[in-house]
């Protein structure tokens, strides 16, 4: 199963993934499990999460950050400031 990846995009990046017009998720602070069905991209526009894969070592990731999420990977969320993010499913 692949890792979650965390990066840093350009402007030019951004708007080649064209990340805008994707849908944005909230969450407060809090702490949940979750399976990824999909894969997901997301963008982070604000806050800082702890995801911890079932199999894997804790990945924290915050705001300006592109993350991409394996499709079947079970992990625990912690949201440590309230999250907001485009996100994109494939």
């Amino acid at each position: 199963m692949g890792k979650i990846s965390v990066k840093k995009l350009s402007v030019q990046e951004l708007q080649e993934k064209d990340i805008a017009s994707w849908p944005i998720w909230e969450k407060e602070v809090s702490v949940f499990p979750w399976h990824y069905d999909r894969s997901e991209a997301c963008y982070v526009l604000q806050g800082k999460v702890t995801v911890t894969p079932e199999d894997g070592d804790p990945v924290t990731f915050g705001s300006g950050d592109f993350v991409e999420f394996p499709e079947g990977m079970d992990c625990t969320w912690a949201i440590h400031e309230d999250v907001q993010k485009h996100y994109c499913f494939s």
